[in-house]
C-alpha cells in the first residue's frame, strides 16, 4: 500500500470528509417519477451540487449535499463496456438516429428525455473538469478533456468514467447500482496500459484509489440500512469451454479488497469444480479480514439453472449478481429479482393451525402445505401482473435495446424482464413440519389440540411442549428426516413459480434468499411449531434456524446441498458464521478453503462466510467508539456494525459461530 493510498484510506475511515457536505438543501420532489419532470429534477440537483476534490483525490464526483432522491429501482448491471469504449457522444447520436426513424410521438418524447438527461450529465462532467483545472489536478483534468464525450483509452480514464456514471445515476435516484463483471470489461484497458509500459504497481494504486472512492458516499446511498447500496462486483467465472476467466485483474481486485478492508465493492467470486485451490485459499484471506465476502457463486449450478429458466446460454454464461445475490444478466436484463417473498413459516403455520386437526397422517398435512404454497404463488403472480414501474430513461440509456426501440427498460426495452421471488425461512418451515411429524404422527408425544393451544398461547405455560418441539430434528444436521421435508417445500415452490408468465413479457424465478424479510416477516409471524416464539426472527436466507445446535459445518453443508439447486436459482446463499479463531493460522485457512470447495463440489449454488466473534460484537454494542470500522455481513451485503439498527446487530450476534 503506497503512502498516497494510506492517506486516502485514513481520510475515508475518519469520516472527516463528510463535514464538507452542505446540509439543509431541498428539492421539489412532487411527481418526480413523471417522465416530463425527470430532466428538471436532475437539473435542479446538478445546479445545487458543486464539485468536491479531496486531498490527493484523482477521481472526484463526490457528493456536495446530503440530498437523497427517493430510490428508483436498480439491481441491474448497465453495459459498462459499451459506454466506456464509445462515450456519451455515441449514445447521443444513436438516440438522435432512433428519434429520426420513428413517427411515434411518445417514443420521440422519450428519446428527447434521454438526450436531456445525458446533456445534464455532460454538464456535470464539465463542472468537474473546470474545478480540476482550478485546483491543479492535471490527472483528472486531462482525463475529462476526453471522457465522457469520447471513450476511455486507459485504465485510469475507464475508472474515472465509471465513477462519473455511478455519481450521476445515484444522483438521479438509482437505489442499487451494481458493478457487474468488472474484471472482464475493464481488462482491455488494463492490457492497454501494460502495453504502453505502465507498471502493475501504478495500475494497482489506481485500482485501490478507485475502490476507496466508491466508499465516500455510502451513508447517502443505502437501501434498508447503510451499506446496502448494491455496489457488488463479480470476478472470475468460466466460458462455454470450461476455461477460467479469472485473470490478473481479478487477482488485483482481490488483493485491493484484502488490503483496504472497506465495505465496497462487495466481491462475488464465480467458481466451479475446476477452480484451483489457491484461489479458494486467497479468497479465505478476505473472509479472515471480517469483510463477509467474497460470496461464492457456483457456475456449474447457476448456468444450467438459468438456462432452465429460458435464458440463452451465452447470456447465462455472462451472469452477474444484483445488489445482494440474485443472478442477473448484464446489459440486456432488466429483471426485478426481488419483487416479492414467499413467507414459508407463515404459510406452513397457517396450514398447521387450520388443517392439523383434520389430517389423519403427515402425508395429508404435506399435501395441504403444497397446495397452500401453490395458492400463495398464484396470489403473488396475479398481484404483480398489474404493477406499473416508474420509467427510468437515464438508466435505460445504458441498457441494450432501449435506445434502438426508444422503450424504457421496465416496459420491454431490454431482452429480459423477469421477476424473482425470495423464499424466506425455509429452515424454520421445515423444522416446524419435522416437529409435527415426529411429535404428533410418529411418536405421538403431543396431542394435536395441545400443540394448537401452545401455539395460540405463544408457549406461555407450555414449556414442556416447546422443549419437545425444539429438540426435534432440525435442518443443518444432515438428517433426511427434516431435509427431505425442506426439499418437498422447495419443490412445491419452484414447480409453482418457475417459468410462470409475469404479465410483463417475462417469467418468474424461485429463490432461497430472504433479504431483510428474515426480520420483517418474522416480526409479524405468530409462534411456530419449531418452537419459535411469536415475532422472533427467521434464519437469514438459506441457513439453519437461529439457535439450532448442529453437529458441525460439514453437516450444515450436506443438509443444504441435497436439493437440486438448478431448480431454485433466483439466488439466496447458505450463510455460515465462523468463529474468527478458526482463521488465525494457515491450517484454519486451508481447512476453510477446502470447506468452500466441498460446498461447490457437492452442488451448492451460493455461499457466504462471515468471520465473527460474539464477544467483540457485544463489546461493540456497549462501546461503539472502540470499533468505528468493524465490518460484518448483514444479509447479501456487508456494512459497518455500528451503523446498523440494533435489531440487525442482535440477529448477527445470535447466529451460530462454527469452528472446524
Amino acid at each position: 500500500m503506497t503512502e498516497k493510498i494510506k492517506a486516502l484510506l485514513e481520510n475515508l475511515k475518519s469520516r472527516e470528509y463528510r463535514k464538507q457536505r452542505i446540509t439543509g438543501k431541498t428539492i421539489n420532489r412532487e411527481n418526480y417519477h413523471a417522465l416530463e419532470n425527470q430532466a428538471k429534477l436532475l437539473r435542479e440537483l446538478a445546479d445545487i451540487e458543486k464539485p468536491i476534490l479531496f486531498d490527493n483525490d484523482s477521481f472526484g464526483f463526490n457528493r456536495y449535499t446530503d440530498i437523497m432522491v427517493p430510490g428508483r429501482s436498480g439491481n441491474v448491471t448497465m453495459n459498462y463496456e459499451k459506454v466506456l469504449t464509445f462515450g456519451f457522444d455515441k449514445l447521443i447520436s444513436d438516440i438522435e438516429l432512433s428519434i429520426q426513424k420513428t413517427s411515434d410521438a411518445e417514443k420521440k418524447q422519450y428519446g428527447k428525455t434521454m438526450l436531456d438527461l445525458l446533456y445534464i450529465c455532460l454538464e456535470i462532467a464539465e463542472k468537474y473538469k473546470a474545478h480540476a483545472k482550478e485546483k491543479g489536478n492535471t490527472r483528472l483534468y486531462n482525463a475529462l478533456l476526453k471522457i465522457p464525450h469520447k471513450g476511455a483509452e486507459s485504465f485510469y480514464e475507464a475508472l474515472v468514467f465509471m465513477k462519473l456514471c455511478v455519481y450521476v445515476l445515484r444522483l438521479y435516484g438509482v437505489a442499487h447500482l451494481t458493478l457487474g463483471r468488472f474484471d472482464q470489461y475493464i481488462y482491455p484497458f488494463y492490457s492497454k496500459d501494460k502495453e504502453t509500459g505502465i507498471s502493475d504497481e501504478e495500475i494497482f494504486e489506481t485500482l485501490e484509489e478507485f475502490f476507496i472512492s466508491l466508499n465516500y458516499d455510502t451513508d447517502l446511498y443505502r437501501g434498508v440500512q447503510q451499506g446496502d447500496n448494491g455496489q457488488s462486483m463479480v470476478l472470475g467465472g468460466f466460458d462455454k469451454n470450461g476455461v477460467s476467466m479469472y485473470n490478473e485483474l481479478s487477482q488485483m481486485c482481490m488483493k485491493a479488497s484484502f488490503e483496504l478492508s472497506v465495505i465496497d465493492p462487495k466481491i462475488n467470486l464465480r467458481v466451479g469444480k475446476n477452480t484451483p485451490d489457491e484461489i479458494y485459499e486467497y479468497a479465505t484471506l478476505l473472509t479472515k479480514q471480517g469483510l463477509g465476502f467474497p460470496q461464492y457463486c457456483n457456475d456449474d449450478v447457476v448456468i444450467p439453472g438459468l438456462v432452465k429458466l429460458g435464458y440463452d446460454l451465452d447470456d447465462a454464461l455472462n451472469y452477474t449478481v444484483a445488489a445482494c445475490w440474485e443472478y442477473i444478466i448484464p446489459s440486456c436484463g432488466a429483471d426485478i429479482p426481488n419483487i416479492d417473498t414467499m413467507d414459508f413459516p407463515r404459510v406452513v403455520n397457517e396450514i398447521i393451525v387450520s388443517k392439523l386437526s383434520c389430517c389423519a397422517d403427515f402425508d395429508a398435512l404435506m399435501t395441504c402445505v403444497s397446495q397452500a404454497i401453490a395458492a400463495e404463488c398464484d396470489r403473488m403472480i396475479e398481484n404483480k401482473k398489474t404493477d406499473v414501474f416508474p420509467q427510468m430513461p437515464l438508466l435505460s440509456v445504458f441498457m441494450d435495446g432501449c435506445i434502438e426501440s426508444l422503450t424504457d427498460m421496465w416496459e420491454g426495452g431490454t431482452k429480459y424482464l423477469n421477476f424473482g421471488c425470495h423464499g424466506a425461512g425455509i429452515a424454520n418451515a421445515a423444522d416446524a413440519l419435522a416437529a409435527v411429524k415426529k411429535n404428533i404422527y410418529d411418536e405421538k408425544t403431543i396431542e394435536k389440540q395441545e400443540l394448537l393451544d401452545a401455539l395460540a398461547a405463544d408457549f406461555e405455560g407450555y414449556s414442556e411442549i416447546r422443549n419437545l418441539l425444539k429438540s426435534s430434528p432440525k435442518m443443518g444436521n444432515n438428517d433426511d428426516y427434516v431435509d427431505n421435508i425442506a426439499a418437498a417445500i422447495m419443490t412445491a415452490f419452484s414447480v409453482n413459480m418457475n417459468n410462470r408468465d409475469n404479465g410483463h413479457g417475462g417469467i418468474w424465478r424461485a429463490g432461497t434468499g430472504s433479504a431483510m424479510e428474515y426480520l420483517r416477516k418474522g416480526e409479524k409471524c405468530p409462534a411456530t411449531a419449531d418452537g419459535r416464539r411469536s415475532g422472533e426472527s427467521y434464519s437469514s436466507s438459506f441457513s439453519p434456524s437461529l439457535d439450532v445446535k448442529t453437529t458441525g459445518l460439514l453437516s450444515v453443508i450436506y443438509s443444504f446441498t441435497k436439493y437440486d439447486m438448478t431448480d431454485i436459482i433466483n439466488g439466496g446463499p447458505l450463510t455460515i458464521e465462523i468463529h474468527d479463531t478458526v482463521l488465525r493460522n494457515d491450517i484454519g485457512l486451508k481447512k476453510t478453503a477446502m470447506l468452500v470447495k466441498s460446498f461447490i463440489m457437492l452442488g451448492g449454488h451460493q455461499l457466504q462466510l462471515n468471520s465473527i466473534n460474539r464477544e467483540r460484537l457485544l463489546d461493540a454494542q456497549m462501546h461503539p467508539e472502540k470499533y468505528p470500522n468493524l465490518i460484518t455481513r448483514v444479509w447479501g451485503w456487508s456494512g459497518y456494525f455500528n451503523e446498523l439498527d440494533v435489531k440487525y446487530q442482535n440477529h448477527i450476534i445470535r447466529r451460530c459461530e462454527y469452528i472446524l
